[in-house]
């Protein structure tokens, strides 16, 4: 798909919004637009739809449905989507034959051919999806002198890498604990939640360090961290506790310190890595302390809800409204319960283009996904913990299942890539879900999500120019123009 590269104008060239404008992301007359999409009860997934003309186009009334886009207002950054690395993943891409092999690697990580994902997480020590419970050092080591990568090296490791070289060298890894050692803790026992003690806190600082360390010595760049996944979550599986102020004081007496130390300034430090639902005391106590803050790249969320009955998008915008010079990304997002007899359901699809719109529009700046591949089980888990990823193996015939979930992520991840900034992008109807970046290369993305049953006629319009464009029902299209 050739998409036309706009030559950058200053924004002061630009005409009030509504009438005829120029500029970075701006619609010439005739300038076309690319529809990519992706429909229940179709056979569209991902495919090329429509090439549609813009043409002049004056005030519109309250009975012609628009999507607006304004390309003179931009907001935060994109820094990427993907998905975790982690060991259930491994194993089961371990178990394909290569063929499947390359094209899951192809699907996820191929920018042309895929969806090409950016960004990656993997699990510090084990976690719920992995086959048992492992650490890197023997108990009692609080010198960390018998610290080994060792239980990555058979699948992580060698997966983790082949993902690397699939996306072109380059993919963003953050990593994440689940739990210290079940020795540094109070409840002597990695599940369960349980806090570290404190006599243990510079150990698994330093434990951090030797884990970034080895990575990258094994030819695995770490782009990031965060300090614990789930902090406020007490399970049956891998987990810690920490308050808000606890977490405060790791970061500024101890994590941040160990990683300055040894020249890890430059890793993209990301506090809390839980729910939306706390996501706003979380922040305030970390980032109203100048000391702690200095350290901290930015905040991550899930969006697991069953606590809260809703969303709630808005506590991410009020983060972003508060410390505008902070990053947001959601860390984690995955559909469960599993069951092979849901697994066409159109609603798993629907639930990542909700939740992607109202976050990007809302500040954050990428989006990580839970596993990129899990067996026919939705594990391997050593708790029974099962759920859905985007891609599902089926290793008794070494075969590959889509979820509408891959194609819904990958209207996003396929066509706004690193370095874009999103623009402001309005809706006028309420049935039409909408957001929209300029791209590095000049091209402008526009994501149109309808959870309708009805068939939705629309007009994409950007300064005075418009399209005339179809949101067919529970349909997500990216217009690219």
């Amino acid at each position: 798909m050739k998409i036309r590269i706009l030559i950058p104008l200053l924004l002061s060239n630009a005409i009030v919004f509504g009438q005829k404008a120029s500029g970075p992301g701006y619609a010439g007359e005739g300038e076309k637009v690319s529809v990519v999409t992706t429909a229940e009860n179709s056979p569209f997934r991902l495919t090329p739809t429509a090439t549609l003309s813009f043409a002049p186009f004056g005030q519109p009334f309250e009975d012609q449905p628009c999507v607006f886009v304004d390309p003179s207002q931009t907001f935060q950054a994109f820094a990427g989507i993907g998905g975790a690395l982690t060991d259930a993943s491994a194993e089961t891409f371990a178990k394909l034959p290569p063929g499947q092999q390359e094209e899951l690697l192809r699907a996820y990580y191929d920018p042309e051919q895929g969806i090409g994902y950016t960004l990656a997480r993997t699990n510090i020590n084990s976690c719920d999806f992995s086959s048992g419970m492992y650490t890197y050092v023997d108990e009692g080591d609080a010198e960390l002198h018998t610290f080994s990568i060792g239980p990555d090296e058979r699948f992580k490791i060698p997966f983790i890498k082949k993902a690397m070289a699939a996306a072109g060298g380059q993919l963003d890894l953050f990593v994440s604990p689940w739990s210290p050692p079940a020795w540094m803790k109070d409840n002597n026992s990695m599940l369960q939640g349980g806090k570290l003690k404190p006599e243990h806190y510079g150990t698994w600082a330093n434990y951090f360090v030797k884990f970034i360390q080895a990575y990258e010595k094994a030819g695995i760049p770490v782009w990031g961290l965060s300090v614990q996944n789930e902090p406020m979550a007490k399970q049956t599986w891998e987990s810690c506790i920490y308050t808000a102020q606890e977490e405060a004081d790791f970061i500024k007496n101890h994590l941040g310190p160990a990683l300055e130390k040894k020249g890890f300034s430059d890793k993209k430090l990301i506090a809390w890595d839980h729910n939306r639902d706390l996501l706003y005391q979380r922040a305030a106590t970390y980032l109203s302390d100048p000391e702690t803050a200095r350290y901290i790249w930015g905040v991550g969320f899930h969006w697991y809800e069953s606590w809260t009955g809703g969303h709630q998008y808005e506590n991410v915008k009020r983060v972003a409204e508060a410390f505008p010079e902070k990053k947001l990304l959601l860390t984690e997002a995955c559909n469960y319960p599993f069951s092979w007899e849901t697994f066409g359901d159109w609603s798993w699809g629907e639930r990542y283009g909700e939740n992607m719109i109202h976050d990007f529009n809302n500040g954050a700046v990428a989006w990580t996904d839970w596993n990129v591949l899990l067996d026919e089980t939705g594990g391997p888990n050593h708790v029974g913990n099962f759920c859905f990823a985007p891609v599902h193996a089926r290793t008794e015939d070494g075969t590959l299942h889509y979820m509408n979930s891959y194609y819904y992520i990958g209207h996003f991840s396929k066509f706004i890539r690193p370095g874009a900034r999103r623009i402001a992008c309005s809706s006028s109807r309420a049935q039409l879900l909408a957001t929209a970046f300029l791209n590095p290369d000049g091209s402008v993305a526009v994501v149109v999500m309808n959870p309708t049953e009805e068939k939705i006629g629309y007009r994409l319009y950007v300064g005075g120019q418009a399209v005339e464009a179809e949101s067919l029902p529970h349909s997500i299209a990216t217009l690219i123009y």
